[in-house]
């Protein structure tokens, strides 16, 4: 058994809510009830909450108020592992503050000392081009940062996409703590000098294409590029939307000229193989309602989009092809996660290769899937189609709680087929919780509640002159 937690089921969410005194410390229990299909009254918004999903937000929320350094803000990338700092799951972080404050799992004066100390944290480490001895580059930072001084880690790249996740959270929190106490004034400053230092048309050396990465050992920009759908669509608009380093424009229909449509699992759809890819930009951005050309032309918006490739994704595990053990209507979601190891294994008479961390995905152009799910994909989907994500996340956890639950809500990952190791007889269940993957969690529940992540930066100038300059128009748009 993993975890002592899955014995003790209580209603603490109830009483906790009912005008309890948060503490700064989110360290008390949030257990489902029995029958989590009851539904209790939130007090904090308003509206009918399933006590479920309270307690996987609340826990999923704690993994980084309770792993993260106070002091500098450095969120892990995985935990109980802790090798180093992921700058993606700061970001992920910073929102999932808000959240707390929110919600009172945490006082909104906690959730600001802890923005501030990360935001300052953030602004005095060093920005230079040397190898050693620094946190990143012309705005950007490398994708790990050491947990003791906050340096780039070994000889990680230079990342856009990380820096974006990062820069997201760091807005959200530049619009949330709008307070005119000194605390939140400099959180708003800091936010500011963050975003407004990234030179984004540096990274972009090829027609305006936004590079992947950059190595200071070499000088070079990665190869690889940030084409076709994916989770970089943020990236863009944070770019788009710079004061003082704008990328040029143009850089959408380089974006959209490269997206691959089609049907997949019953779906006509943009095709991105993993789920975070439909889920990403959307923690932040209300995509409902508002369209660029390429969607204009579909007749869809990228919401509706996200529910289609969601419902593809079911739709894959269902039919099973691989003939992975428990898949099925409320055991799915292939999304890029931790797995077993790295090893081939005989399954139905055949040979087949087995992943540790990997993109695990299914569309047209790809279908990378080795039996193993993550939580992550049905729980990042919950605004796009709830009446499948709700129902599976609750079956995952009555059906595997036992090992797949504990003190952060779900461990990052499953494979009830693998049972080749020692400790497997009931199958592969992670031992870890990955930062990237509880993040969406959190903010993708509170949307769905909600809407508070969209409502937030609806009102950031820079995401609303971002969104118009890569052509979207159309719905809440129109009165920003």
């Amino acid at each position: 058994m993993k975890s002592p937690f899955f014995l003790l089921i209580v209603l603490v969410p109830l009483t906790f809510a009912c005008g309890k005194k948060p503490s700064e410390r989110a360290d008390a229990g949030t257990e489902p009830p029995a029958d989590s299909s009851v539904v209790r009254t939130e007090i904090a918004n308003g509206g009918p909450i399933d006590p479920f999903l309270d307690s996987l937000q609340h826990r999923s929320f704690r993994y980084f108020w309770n792993t993260t350094d106070p002091r500098t803000g450095l969120t892990p990338d995985r935990y109980p592992s802790r090798t180093f700092s992921s700058i993606a799951a700061i970001g992920f972080g910073l929102s999932s503050y808000l959240v707390g404050a929110e919600r009172q799992y945490v006082s909104r004066e906690a959730a600001a000392r802890r923005t501030l100390s990360t935001l300052e944290y953030l602004w005095q480490l060093p920005q230079n081009g040397e190898k050693v001895n620094t946190a990143g580059y012309k705005g950007f930072y490398y994708h790990f940062l050491n947990f003791d001084d906050g340096r780039r880690y070994q000889q990680v790249e230079l990342s856009t996409i990380d820096t974006g996740l990062l820069l997201m959270g760091v807005l959200s929190a530049q619009v949330y703590f709008s307070g005119s106490d000194a605390t939140e004034t400099r959180i708003r400053s800091l936010a500011d000098s963050l975003y407004r230092r990234v030179e984004w048309p540096w990274f972009a050396p090829r027609n305006h294409i936004l590079s992947m990465g950059w190595h200071p050992e070499s000088r070079k920009f990665l190869a690889s590029e940030w084409k076709g759908y994916n989770e970089a669509m943020l990236l863009y608009v944070l770019a788009f939307g710079s004061p003082t380093h704008p990328l040029d424009a143009t850089a959408w229909q380089g974006w959209t000229s490269t997206y691959e449509w089609g049907e997949f699992g019953g779906q006509e759809h943009l095709n991105f193989a993993p789920l975070f890819g439909h889920q990403y930009s959307h923690a932040w951005i209300d995509f409902r309602g508002i369209q660029d050309d390429y969607t204009r032309a579909k007749g869809i918006d990228y919401f509706e989009n996200s529910r289609r490739a969601t419902y593809a994704n079911r739709a894959y595990c269902v039919a099973n092809p691989g003939k992975w053990k428990d898949y099925g209507a409320n055991v799915w979601g292939l999304t890029a996660c931790d797995g077993p190891a790295d090893v081939k294994i005989f399954h139905h008479g055949d040979s087949v290769q087995i992943h540790s961390y990997w993109a695990r995905g299914a569309s047209l152009r790809e279908v990378n899937d080795d039996g193993t799910i993550a939580p992550t994909a049905v729980g990042g989907s919950i605004p796009f189609a709830p009446e499948i994500c709700i129902p599976a996340l609750k079956q995952m956890y009555k059906q595997y709680g036992q090992h797949l639950w504990g003190e952060y809500g779900f461990y990052d990952a499953f494979n009830p087929t693998f049972t080749q190791s020692p400790g497997t007889a009931d199958g592969w269940f992670d031992t870890d919780y990955l930062g990237i993957d509880n993040g969406p969690i959190v903010l993708m529940i509170e949307n769905y509640r909600s809407g508070f992540l969209w409502n937030l930066m609806k009102k950031n100038p820079y995401i609303v002159r971002g969104l118009r300059r890569a052509g979207f128009r159309g719905g809440w748009l129109e009165g920003s």
